[in-house]
Protein backbone atom coordinates (compact mmCIF):
# COMPACT_ATOMS: atom_id res chain seq x y z
CA UNK A 1 0.00 0.00 0.00
CA UNK A 2 1.33 3.39 -1.04
CA UNK A 3 0.64 6.13 1.48
CA UNK A 4 0.68 9.85 1.22
CA UNK A 5 3.03 11.65 3.61
CA UNK A 6 1.50 11.79 7.07
CA UNK A 7 -1.20 9.18 6.33
CA UNK A 8 -1.98 6.76 9.15
CA UNK A 9 -1.94 3.14 8.11
CA UNK A 10 -3.16 1.45 11.30
CA UNK A 11 -5.53 2.53 14.05
CA UNK A 12 -4.56 0.88 17.34
CA UNK A 13 -6.53 0.88 20.57
CA UNK A 14 -4.83 -0.03 23.87
CA UNK A 15 -7.07 -1.23 26.69
CA UNK A 16 -5.51 -1.60 30.15
CA UNK A 17 -6.13 -0.06 33.58
CA UNK A 18 -2.39 0.11 34.35
CA UNK A 19 -0.82 3.34 33.12
CA UNK A 20 2.67 1.87 33.01
CA UNK A 21 1.51 -0.88 30.63
CA UNK A 22 -0.13 1.69 28.34
CA UNK A 23 3.00 3.84 28.34
CA UNK A 24 5.20 0.82 27.59
CA UNK A 25 3.06 -0.33 24.68
CA UNK A 26 2.81 3.18 23.25
CA UNK A 27 6.64 3.53 23.45
CA UNK A 28 7.19 0.21 21.67
CA UNK A 29 4.74 1.10 18.89
CA UNK A 30 6.13 4.60 18.31
CA UNK A 31 9.71 3.37 18.35
CA UNK A 32 9.20 0.52 15.91
CA UNK A 33 6.38 1.73 13.65
CA UNK A 34 6.86 5.52 13.95
CA UNK A 35 4.06 7.51 12.33
CA UNK A 36 2.48 4.50 10.63
CA UNK A 37 0.16 4.08 13.61
CA UNK A 38 -2.33 6.21 15.51
CA UNK A 39 -2.67 5.03 19.09
CA UNK A 40 -5.57 5.61 21.49
CA UNK A 41 -6.10 4.10 24.91
CA UNK A 42 -8.85 3.35 27.43
CA UNK A 43 -8.65 2.18 31.03
CA UNK A 44 -12.13 0.65 31.60
CA UNK A 45 -14.24 -1.91 29.81
CA UNK A 46 -17.03 0.57 29.08
CA UNK A 47 -14.68 3.28 27.80
CA UNK A 48 -12.92 0.88 25.45
CA UNK A 49 -16.29 -0.11 23.91
CA UNK A 50 -17.26 3.54 23.45
CA UNK A 51 -13.85 4.49 22.05
CA UNK A 52 -13.85 1.53 19.64
CA UNK A 53 -17.23 2.63 18.32
CA UNK A 54 -15.81 6.12 17.72
CA UNK A 55 -12.32 5.39 16.34
CA UNK A 56 -12.98 2.11 14.44
CA UNK A 57 -9.61 0.52 15.36
CA UNK A 58 -7.82 -2.00 13.17
CA UNK A 59 -6.09 -3.59 16.18
CA UNK A 60 -7.16 -3.77 19.84
CA UNK A 61 -4.66 -4.85 22.50
CA UNK A 62 -6.91 -5.85 25.37
CA UNK A 63 -6.26 -6.71 29.01
CA UNK A 64 -8.59 -9.41 30.31
CA UNK A 65 -8.85 -7.91 33.80
CA UNK A 66 -10.54 -4.55 33.08
CA UNK A 67 -12.51 -2.57 35.69
CA UNK A 68 -16.28 -2.78 35.30
CA UNK A 69 -16.93 -4.67 32.08
CA UNK A 70 -14.19 -7.30 31.72
CA UNK A 71 -12.06 -7.69 28.63
CA UNK A 72 -13.92 -10.70 27.27
CA UNK A 73 -17.32 -8.99 27.40
CA UNK A 74 -15.82 -5.80 25.96
CA UNK A 75 -14.46 -7.74 22.99
CA UNK A 76 -17.85 -9.36 22.44
CA UNK A 77 -19.51 -5.95 22.23
CA UNK A 78 -16.85 -4.58 19.86
CA UNK A 79 -17.11 -7.68 17.67
CA UNK A 80 -20.87 -7.17 17.26
CA UNK A 81 -20.25 -3.90 15.42
CA UNK A 82 -16.95 -4.69 13.73
CA UNK A 83 -16.14 -8.18 12.50
CA UNK A 84 -12.78 -7.19 11.03
CA UNK A 85 -11.03 -5.84 14.15
CA UNK A 86 -7.99 -7.88 15.25
CA UNK A 87 -7.71 -8.64 18.98
CA UNK A 88 -4.46 -9.21 20.84
CA UNK A 89 -5.12 -10.31 24.42
CA UNK A 90 -2.90 -9.55 27.43
CA UNK A 91 -3.27 -11.27 30.77
CA UNK A 92 -1.36 -12.17 33.88
CA UNK A 93 0.32 -15.55 33.77
CA UNK A 94 -2.05 -17.13 36.30
CA UNK A 95 -5.06 -16.07 34.22
CA UNK A 96 -3.65 -17.22 30.89
CA UNK A 97 -5.51 -20.54 30.65
CA UNK A 98 -8.77 -18.90 31.70
CA UNK A 99 -8.41 -16.27 28.98
CA UNK A 100 -7.57 -18.74 26.26
CA UNK A 101 -10.37 -21.13 27.12
CA UNK A 102 -12.99 -18.43 27.54
CA UNK A 103 -12.53 -16.56 24.32
CA UNK A 104 -13.89 -17.60 20.95
CA UNK A 105 -13.63 -14.25 19.25
CA UNK A 106 -10.94 -14.71 16.65
CA UNK A 107 -8.11 -13.54 18.91
CA UNK A 108 -4.84 -13.34 17.01
CA UNK A 109 -2.43 -13.85 19.93
CA UNK A 110 -2.38 -14.17 23.72
CA UNK A 111 0.39 -12.29 25.57
CA UNK A 112 1.35 -12.69 29.21
CA UNK A 113 2.41 -9.79 31.39
CA UNK A 114 4.94 -8.33 31.62
CA UNK A 115 5.03 -7.94 27.85
CA UNK A 116 8.24 -8.46 25.93
CA UNK A 117 9.14 -5.79 23.36
CA UNK A 118 10.25 -8.18 20.61
CA UNK A 119 7.13 -10.29 21.08
CA UNK A 120 4.89 -7.24 20.87
CA UNK A 121 6.60 -6.05 17.68
CA UNK A 122 6.38 -9.52 16.13
CA UNK A 123 2.66 -9.87 16.95
CA UNK A 124 1.81 -6.36 15.75
CA UNK A 125 3.67 -6.96 12.48
CA UNK A 126 1.71 -10.17 12.01
CA UNK A 127 -1.55 -8.27 12.57
CA UNK A 128 -0.49 -5.52 10.17
CA UNK A 129 0.37 -8.09 7.49
CA UNK A 130 -3.12 -9.55 7.84
CA UNK A 131 -4.66 -6.08 7.58
CA UNK A 132 -2.59 -5.30 4.48
CA UNK A 133 -3.66 -8.57 2.89
CA UNK A 134 -7.34 -7.89 3.60
CA UNK A 135 -7.07 -4.31 2.32
CA UNK A 136 -5.45 -5.53 -0.87
CA UNK A 137 -8.21 -8.09 -1.34
CA UNK A 138 -10.89 -5.43 -0.80
CA UNK A 139 -9.13 -3.13 -3.25
CA UNK A 140 -8.99 -5.88 -5.87
CA UNK A 141 -12.64 -6.75 -5.26
CA UNK A 142 -13.56 -3.10 -5.71
CA UNK A 143 -11.65 -2.91 -8.98
CA UNK A 144 -13.36 -6.06 -10.21
CA UNK A 145 -16.74 -4.67 -9.15
CA UNK A 146 -16.03 -1.43 -10.97
CA UNK A 147 -15.14 -3.35 -14.11
CA UNK A 148 -18.25 -5.49 -13.77
CA UNK A 149 -20.40 -2.38 -13.48
CA UNK A 150 -19.24 -1.53 -16.97
CA UNK A 151 -19.28 -5.04 -18.42
CA UNK A 152 -22.42 -6.54 -16.81
CA UNK A 153 -24.91 -4.15 -18.48
CA UNK A 154 -23.40 -5.10 -21.84
CA UNK A 155 -23.68 -8.82 -21.04
CA UNK A 156 -27.26 -8.35 -19.81
CA UNK A 157 -28.23 -6.44 -22.96
CA UNK A 158 -26.75 -9.20 -25.11
CA UNK A 159 -28.64 -11.79 -23.05
CA UNK A 160 -31.95 -9.98 -23.69
CA UNK A 161 -31.25 -9.80 -27.43
CA UNK A 162 -30.35 -13.49 -27.46
CA UNK A 163 -33.26 -14.72 -25.35
CA UNK A 164 -35.73 -12.83 -27.57
CA UNK A 165 -34.19 -14.58 -30.58
CA UNK A 166 -35.07 -18.17 -29.72
CA UNK A 167 -33.13 -19.82 -32.54
CA UNK A 168 -29.84 -18.17 -31.57
CA UNK A 169 -30.30 -18.49 -27.82
CA UNK A 170 -29.94 -22.27 -27.71
CA UNK A 171 -26.29 -21.95 -28.79
CA UNK A 172 -25.30 -19.42 -26.12
CA UNK A 173 -27.63 -20.32 -23.24
CA UNK A 174 -25.01 -22.04 -21.07
CA UNK A 175 -22.53 -19.19 -21.52
CA UNK A 176 -25.05 -16.61 -20.39
CA UNK A 177 -26.14 -18.78 -17.48
CA UNK A 178 -22.56 -18.95 -16.23
CA UNK A 179 -21.80 -15.28 -16.79
CA UNK A 180 -24.98 -14.01 -15.10
CA UNK A 181 -25.41 -16.77 -12.52
CA UNK A 182 -28.85 -17.80 -13.81
CA UNK A 183 -29.76 -21.20 -12.35
CA UNK A 184 -33.54 -21.03 -12.78
CA UNK A 185 -35.27 -22.94 -15.59
CA UNK A 186 -38.14 -20.48 -15.81
CA UNK A 187 -38.65 -16.76 -15.96
CA UNK A 188 -40.86 -13.96 -17.21
CA UNK A 189 -40.42 -10.78 -19.17
CA UNK A 190 -41.32 -7.33 -17.96
CA UNK A 191 -41.46 -4.26 -20.18
CA UNK A 192 -40.83 -0.78 -18.77
CA UNK A 193 -42.26 1.80 -21.16
CA UNK A 194 -41.82 5.57 -20.86
CA UNK A 195 -43.16 8.76 -22.46
CA UNK A 196 -43.55 12.50 -21.94
CA UNK A 197 -47.05 12.24 -20.49
CA UNK A 198 -49.76 9.75 -19.54
CA UNK A 199 -52.92 10.27 -21.59
CA UNK A 200 -55.76 7.76 -21.32
CA UNK A 201 -53.32 4.95 -20.68
CA UNK A 202 -51.03 5.95 -23.56
CA UNK A 203 -47.47 7.32 -23.42
CA UNK A 204 -47.09 9.74 -26.37
CA UNK A 205 -43.91 10.89 -28.12
CA UNK A 206 -41.95 7.61 -27.85
CA UNK A 207 -39.23 8.73 -30.26
CA UNK A 208 -38.67 12.07 -28.52
CA UNK A 209 -38.50 10.41 -25.12
CA UNK A 210 -36.08 7.74 -26.34
CA UNK A 211 -33.59 10.46 -27.32
CA UNK A 212 -33.22 11.60 -23.72
CA UNK A 213 -33.62 8.11 -22.25
CA UNK A 214 -29.87 7.52 -22.06
CA UNK A 215 -29.62 10.12 -19.31
CA UNK A 216 -32.05 8.34 -16.98
CA UNK A 217 -31.35 4.72 -18.03
CA UNK A 218 -28.87 4.16 -15.14
CA UNK A 219 -31.48 5.33 -12.65
CA UNK A 220 -34.12 2.97 -14.08
CA UNK A 221 -31.63 0.13 -14.00
CA UNK A 222 -30.73 0.90 -10.37
CA UNK A 223 -34.41 0.99 -9.32
CA UNK A 224 -35.13 -2.33 -11.01
CA UNK A 225 -32.11 -4.00 -9.38
CA UNK A 226 -33.18 -2.75 -5.95
CA UNK A 227 -36.59 -4.41 -6.20
CA UNK A 228 -35.92 -7.49 -8.33
CA UNK A 229 -33.34 -10.13 -9.07
CA UNK A 230 -33.35 -9.43 -12.77
CA UNK A 231 -31.53 -8.95 -16.05
CA UNK A 232 -32.05 -5.47 -17.48
CA UNK A 233 -32.01 -5.05 -21.24
CA UNK A 234 -31.12 -2.05 -23.39
CA UNK A 235 -33.34 0.86 -24.41
CA UNK A 236 -35.49 -0.23 -27.36
CA UNK A 237 -37.20 2.92 -28.69
CA UNK A 238 -39.18 3.93 -25.56
CA UNK A 239 -39.08 0.68 -23.61
CA UNK A 240 -36.67 -1.44 -21.62
CA UNK A 241 -37.16 -5.25 -21.57
CA UNK A 242 -36.38 -6.94 -18.25
CA UNK A 243 -36.00 -10.66 -17.52
CA UNK A 244 -37.08 -11.97 -14.09
CA UNK A 245 -35.78 -15.48 -13.28
CA UNK A 246 -38.25 -17.81 -11.57
CA UNK A 247 -37.72 -21.24 -10.03
CA UNK A 248 -41.40 -22.22 -10.46
CA UNK A 249 -43.40 -22.89 -13.62
CA UNK A 250 -46.12 -20.48 -12.52
CA UNK A 251 -46.68 -17.77 -9.95
CA UNK A 252 -48.97 -18.17 -6.99
CA UNK A 253 -51.53 -15.44 -6.36
CA UNK A 254 -49.47 -13.84 -3.59
CA UNK A 255 -46.31 -13.84 -5.72
CA UNK A 256 -48.15 -12.26 -8.64
CA UNK A 257 -49.71 -9.65 -6.41
CA UNK A 258 -46.33 -8.83 -4.83
CA UNK A 259 -44.81 -8.53 -8.29
CA UNK A 260 -47.43 -5.99 -9.36
CA UNK A 261 -46.96 -4.00 -6.15
CA UNK A 262 -43.20 -3.85 -6.63
CA UNK A 263 -43.71 -2.62 -10.20
CA UNK A 264 -46.05 0.09 -8.94
CA UNK A 265 -43.46 1.12 -6.33
CA UNK A 266 -40.78 1.44 -9.03
CA UNK A 267 -43.05 3.71 -11.08
CA UNK A 268 -43.85 5.88 -8.04
CA UNK A 269 -40.16 6.23 -7.19
CA UNK A 270 -39.08 6.97 -10.76
CA UNK A 271 -41.76 9.59 -11.46
CA UNK A 272 -40.63 11.45 -8.35
CA UNK A 273 -37.04 11.57 -9.62
CA UNK A 274 -37.52 11.88 -13.38
CA UNK A 275 -39.84 14.17 -15.36
CA UNK A 276 -41.08 11.20 -17.40
CA UNK A 277 -44.17 8.97 -17.21
CA UNK A 278 -43.93 5.17 -17.01
CA UNK A 279 -45.97 2.00 -17.65
CA UNK A 280 -45.01 -1.57 -16.89
CA UNK A 281 -46.34 -4.73 -18.52
CA UNK A 282 -45.59 -8.21 -17.13
CA UNK A 283 -45.79 -11.50 -19.02
CA UNK A 284 -46.42 -14.98 -17.62
CA UNK A 285 -43.81 -17.50 -16.50
CA UNK A 286 -42.26 -19.45 -19.37
CA UNK A 287 -39.32 -21.75 -19.96
CA UNK A 288 -36.13 -19.80 -20.40
CA UNK A 289 -36.09 -20.76 -24.07
CA UNK A 290 -39.63 -19.38 -24.59
CA UNK A 291 -39.19 -15.84 -23.28
CA UNK A 292 -40.28 -14.36 -26.61
CA UNK A 293 -43.81 -15.46 -25.74
CA UNK A 294 -43.62 -13.84 -22.32
CA UNK A 295 -42.23 -10.67 -23.90
CA UNK A 296 -45.16 -10.47 -26.32
CA UNK A 297 -47.54 -10.94 -23.40
CA UNK A 298 -45.83 -8.13 -21.52
CA UNK A 299 -46.02 -5.84 -24.58
CA UNK A 300 -49.69 -6.59 -25.10
CA UNK A 301 -50.40 -6.08 -21.40
CA UNK A 302 -48.87 -2.61 -21.68
CA UNK A 303 -50.93 -1.78 -24.74
CA UNK A 304 -54.17 -3.22 -23.38
CA UNK A 305 -54.08 -1.47 -20.06
CA UNK A 306 -55.04 2.07 -19.24
CA UNK A 307 -53.38 1.68 -15.86
CA UNK A 308 -49.75 2.09 -14.93
CA UNK A 309 -49.07 -1.60 -14.32
CA UNK A 310 -50.61 -4.56 -16.11
CA UNK A 311 -50.06 -8.29 -15.64
CA UNK A 312 -51.08 -10.63 -18.44
CA UNK A 313 -53.21 -12.65 -16.00
CA UNK A 314 -55.31 -9.60 -15.19
CA UNK A 315 -55.85 -8.14 -18.66
CA UNK A 316 -56.53 -9.38 -22.18
CA UNK A 317 -53.61 -9.60 -24.56
CA UNK A 318 -53.23 -9.38 -28.33
CA UNK A 319 -51.07 -11.26 -30.78
CA UNK A 320 -48.11 -10.88 -33.14
CA UNK A 321 -47.56 -11.01 -36.93
CA UNK A 322 -44.61 -11.27 -39.25
CA UNK A 323 -41.98 -8.59 -39.34
CA UNK A 324 -42.97 -7.04 -42.69
CA UNK A 325 -46.65 -6.81 -41.77
CA UNK A 326 -48.31 -3.64 -40.36
CA UNK A 327 -48.39 -5.17 -36.89
CA UNK A 328 -49.27 -2.06 -34.94
CA UNK A 329 -52.36 -1.25 -36.99
CA UNK A 330 -53.75 -4.74 -36.69
CA UNK A 331 -52.88 -5.03 -32.98
CA UNK A 332 -54.70 -1.81 -32.23
CA UNK A 333 -57.75 -3.18 -34.05
CA UNK A 334 -57.58 -6.51 -32.19
CA UNK A 335 -57.07 -4.72 -28.87
CA UNK A 336 -60.12 -2.56 -29.50
CA UNK A 337 -62.23 -5.62 -30.35
CA UNK A 338 -61.05 -7.55 -27.26
CA UNK A 339 -61.74 -4.56 -25.02
CA UNK A 340 -65.24 -4.20 -26.41
CA UNK A 341 -64.47 -0.61 -27.46
CA UNK A 342 -67.03 0.08 -30.23
CA UNK A 343 -65.82 3.48 -31.38
CA UNK A 344 -62.18 2.46 -31.42
CA UNK A 345 -63.06 -0.71 -33.32
CA UNK A 346 -64.81 1.33 -36.06
CA UNK A 347 -61.86 3.71 -36.34
CA UNK A 348 -59.16 1.01 -36.44
CA UNK A 349 -61.14 -1.21 -38.80
CA UNK A 350 -61.47 1.67 -41.27
CA UNK A 351 -57.76 2.51 -40.98
CA UNK A 352 -56.83 -1.12 -41.60
CA UNK A 353 -59.19 -1.37 -44.57
CA UNK A 354 -57.68 1.82 -46.00
CA UNK A 355 -54.22 0.30 -45.67
CA UNK A 356 -55.26 -2.82 -47.60
CA UNK A 357 -56.80 -0.75 -50.40
CA UNK A 358 -53.77 1.54 -50.63
CA UNK A 359 -51.34 -1.38 -50.87
CA UNK A 360 -53.31 -4.16 -52.59
CA UNK A 361 -56.15 -2.54 -54.53
CA UNK A 362 -55.69 -5.04 -57.38
CA UNK A 363 -55.78 -8.06 -55.01
CA UNK A 364 -59.50 -8.23 -54.27
CA UNK A 365 -59.56 -11.90 -53.29
CA UNK A 366 -56.65 -11.44 -50.86
CA UNK A 367 -58.43 -8.50 -49.25
CA UNK A 368 -61.63 -10.53 -48.95
CA UNK A 369 -59.72 -13.35 -47.28
CA UNK A 370 -58.12 -10.93 -44.82
CA UNK A 371 -61.50 -9.39 -44.05
CA UNK A 372 -62.91 -12.84 -43.38
CA UNK A 373 -59.90 -13.69 -41.17
CA UNK A 374 -60.42 -10.64 -38.97
CA UNK A 375 -64.16 -11.24 -38.73
CA UNK A 376 -63.60 -14.85 -37.69
CA UNK A 377 -61.06 -13.68 -35.12
CA UNK A 378 -63.48 -11.12 -33.71
CA UNK A 379 -66.31 -13.65 -33.49
CA UNK A 380 -64.03 -16.28 -31.95
CA UNK A 381 -63.19 -13.79 -29.20
CA UNK A 382 -66.87 -13.12 -28.75
CA UNK A 383 -67.59 -16.85 -28.50
CA UNK A 384 -64.81 -17.40 -25.95
CA UNK A 385 -65.91 -14.43 -23.87
CA UNK A 386 -69.42 -15.83 -23.66
CA UNK A 387 -70.77 -12.87 -25.56
CA UNK A 388 -72.13 -15.09 -28.36
CA UNK A 389 -73.61 -18.57 -28.39
CA UNK A 390 -71.66 -20.87 -30.66
CA UNK A 391 -73.52 -22.70 -33.41
CA UNK A 392 -71.66 -24.89 -35.83
CA UNK A 393 -73.50 -23.40 -38.83
CA UNK A 394 -73.43 -19.84 -37.53
CA UNK A 395 -71.29 -18.77 -40.52
CA UNK A 396 -72.95 -20.90 -43.20
CA UNK A 397 -73.55 -17.95 -45.57
CA UNK A 398 -70.28 -16.08 -45.01
CA UNK A 399 -68.38 -17.42 -48.01
CA UNK A 400 -71.34 -17.05 -50.34
CA UNK A 401 -72.02 -13.49 -49.17
CA UNK A 402 -68.36 -12.59 -49.42
CA UNK A 403 -68.07 -13.84 -52.98
CA UNK A 404 -71.19 -11.92 -54.03
CA UNK A 405 -69.97 -8.57 -52.68
CA UNK A 406 -68.97 -6.22 -55.50
CA UNK A 407 -66.73 -3.23 -54.91
CA UNK A 408 -64.71 -2.14 -51.92
CA UNK A 409 -67.38 0.19 -50.42
CA UNK A 410 -69.77 -2.76 -50.00
CA UNK A 411 -66.97 -4.95 -48.68
CA UNK A 412 -66.04 -2.27 -46.16
CA UNK A 413 -69.65 -2.01 -44.98
CA UNK A 414 -69.96 -5.77 -44.47
CA UNK A 415 -66.58 -5.88 -42.73
CA UNK A 416 -67.50 -3.10 -40.30
CA UNK A 417 -70.91 -4.57 -39.52
CA UNK A 418 -69.44 -7.94 -38.54
CA UNK A 419 -66.51 -6.75 -36.42
CA UNK A 420 -68.61 -4.09 -34.68
CA UNK A 421 -71.30 -6.65 -33.84
CA UNK A 422 -68.71 -9.03 -32.38
CA UNK A 423 -67.18 -6.14 -30.43
CA UNK A 424 -70.64 -5.17 -29.12
CA UNK A 425 -71.21 -8.73 -27.91
CA UNK A 426 -67.82 -8.76 -26.12
CA UNK A 427 -68.53 -5.39 -24.54
CA UNK A 428 -71.87 -6.58 -23.21
CA UNK A 429 -70.30 -9.71 -21.77
CA UNK A 430 -67.39 -7.78 -20.21
CA UNK A 431 -69.82 -5.53 -18.45
CA UNK A 432 -71.70 -8.58 -17.20
CA UNK A 433 -68.48 -10.29 -16.06
CA UNK A 434 -67.15 -7.21 -14.31
CA UNK A 435 -70.51 -6.70 -12.67
CA UNK A 436 -70.62 -10.38 -11.64
CA UNK A 437 -67.10 -10.24 -10.23
CA UNK A 438 -67.89 -7.14 -8.20
CA UNK A 439 -71.16 -8.66 -7.02
CA UNK A 440 -69.19 -11.69 -5.82
CA UNK A 441 -66.74 -9.38 -4.05
CA UNK A 442 -69.58 -7.41 -2.45
CA UNK A 443 -71.16 -10.65 -1.25
CA UNK A 444 -67.82 -11.65 0.30
CA UNK A 445 -67.58 -8.27 2.04
CA UNK A 446 -71.17 -8.55 3.33
CA UNK A 447 -70.40 -11.97 4.79
CA UNK A 448 -67.07 -11.02 6.36
CA UNK A 449 -67.36 -7.32 7.30
CA UNK A 450 -67.20 -8.26 10.99
CA UNK A 451 -63.60 -9.48 10.51
CA UNK A 452 -60.44 -7.47 9.84
CA UNK A 453 -60.63 -8.06 6.08
CA UNK A 454 -58.34 -6.33 3.58
CA UNK A 455 -58.41 -5.36 -0.07
CA UNK A 456 -55.91 -8.17 -0.74
CA UNK A 457 -58.16 -10.77 0.91
CA UNK A 458 -61.22 -9.74 -1.10
CA UNK A 459 -59.28 -9.53 -4.40
CA UNK A 460 -57.96 -13.03 -3.68
CA UNK A 461 -61.55 -14.26 -3.33
CA UNK A 462 -62.25 -13.25 -6.96
CA UNK A 463 -58.74 -14.25 -8.15
CA UNK A 464 -57.46 -10.97 -9.60
CA UNK A 465 -54.63 -8.74 -8.40
CA UNK A 466 -55.45 -6.22 -5.69
CA UNK A 467 -54.35 -3.39 -7.98
CA UNK A 468 -56.72 -4.38 -10.80
CA UNK A 469 -59.52 -5.24 -8.36
CA UNK A 470 -59.24 -1.82 -6.74
CA UNK A 471 -59.65 -0.09 -10.12
CA UNK A 472 -62.53 -2.34 -11.20
CA UNK A 473 -64.33 -1.95 -7.87
CA UNK A 474 -64.14 1.84 -8.10
CA UNK A 475 -65.38 1.81 -11.70
CA UNK A 476 -68.31 -0.46 -10.92
CA UNK A 477 -69.44 0.93 -7.56
CA UNK A 478 -68.26 4.54 -7.60
CA UNK A 479 -66.61 3.89 -4.21
CA UNK A 480 -63.24 2.55 -3.23
CA UNK A 481 -62.97 -0.62 -1.16
CA UNK A 482 -62.56 1.10 2.21
CA UNK A 483 -65.48 3.44 1.57
CA UNK A 484 -67.75 0.52 0.69
CA UNK A 485 -66.62 -1.62 3.64
CA UNK A 486 -67.05 1.29 6.04
CA UNK A 487 -70.55 2.00 4.75
CA UNK A 488 -71.56 -1.66 5.25
CA UNK A 489 -70.17 -1.68 8.79
CA UNK A 490 -71.83 1.58 9.76
CA UNK A 491 -75.22 0.46 8.43
CA UNK A 492 -74.95 -2.75 10.43
CA UNK A 493 -73.91 -0.73 13.49
CA UNK A 494 -77.02 1.41 13.12
CA UNK A 495 -79.19 -1.73 13.22
CA UNK A 496 -77.43 -3.03 16.31
CA UNK A 497 -77.69 0.31 18.10
CA UNK A 498 -81.47 -0.08 18.22
CA UNK A 499 -80.96 -2.85 20.79
CA UNK A 500 -80.10 -1.17 24.08
CA UNK A 501 -78.85 -4.36 25.72
CA UNK A 502 -75.94 -4.47 23.24
CA UNK A 503 -73.00 -2.37 24.43
CA UNK A 504 -71.10 0.03 22.19
CA UNK A 505 -67.97 -2.09 22.74
CA UNK A 506 -69.72 -5.26 21.55
CA UNK A 507 -71.20 -3.48 18.55
CA UNK A 508 -67.79 -2.17 17.52
CA UNK A 509 -66.38 -5.72 17.64
CA UNK A 510 -69.38 -7.15 15.76
CA UNK A 511 -68.86 -4.64 12.96
CA UNK A 512 -65.15 -5.26 12.53
CA UNK A 513 -63.63 -2.61 14.82
CA UNK A 514 -61.48 -3.93 17.67
CA UNK A 515 -61.04 -0.44 19.16
CA UNK A 516 -64.34 1.12 20.39
CA UNK A 517 -62.84 4.62 20.35
CA UNK A 518 -61.81 4.26 16.71
CA UNK A 519 -65.27 2.87 15.91
CA UNK A 520 -66.91 5.91 17.52
CA UNK A 521 -64.72 8.30 15.50
CA UNK A 522 -65.54 6.54 12.23
CA UNK A 523 -69.25 6.40 13.09
CA UNK A 524 -69.38 10.12 13.88
CA UNK A 525 -67.48 10.93 10.68
CA UNK A 526 -69.98 8.94 8.60
CA UNK A 527 -73.22 9.74 10.43
CA UNK A 528 -72.49 13.12 12.00
CA UNK A 529 -73.18 12.02 15.58
CA UNK A 530 -71.67 9.52 18.02
CA UNK A 531 -73.07 5.96 18.43
CA UNK A 532 -74.41 6.90 21.84
CA UNK A 533 -76.21 9.96 20.43
CA UNK A 534 -77.60 7.86 17.56
CA UNK A 535 -78.95 5.28 20.01
CA UNK A 536 -80.59 7.96 22.18
CA UNK A 537 -82.29 9.58 19.17
CA UNK A 538 -83.50 6.19 17.94
CA UNK A 539 -85.15 5.52 21.30
CA UNK A 540 -86.69 8.99 21.41
CA UNK A 541 -88.40 8.29 18.08
CA UNK A 542 -89.77 5.03 19.41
Amino acid sequence: MVLERGEVMYQILLADDEGIVIDSLRFIIEKNFKDRCKVDHANTGRSVIELADKTKPDIVIMDIQMPGINGIDAMKEIRKKDSSVIFIVMTAFDKFHYAKESINLGVLEYLTKPVNQSVVVKVLQKAMDLIDEERKKRSNDLKIREKLEIVVPIIESNFIYAVLSEKDFVHVENNFRNLLGIKEEYGMMMVVEFGDSFEDGVLPNPIGTSVKAQSFYPLIRESLKEEFTCVVGPIMVNRIPVFLPCHKSQLEYDDRNALVEKARKIIRDLTKRIDVQFKIGIGSVKKLQKQTESYQEAMNAVRSSKGRVAHVKDLPIGCEYEEDYPVEIEKELFDAIEKGNLEETKIKANIFFDWMISHYADCEMDIKLKVLEIILFAEQKAFLSGGMTYYFRYRKNYLENLMQIKGYPSLRKWFLEKVVQACRNINTKKEEQASGMIEKAKAYINENYHRDISLEEVSRSVDISSYYFSKLFKEETGENFIEYLTAIRIEKAKELLHHRENSIKNISIETGYSDPNYFSRIFKKQVGITPTEYRERAYEKN
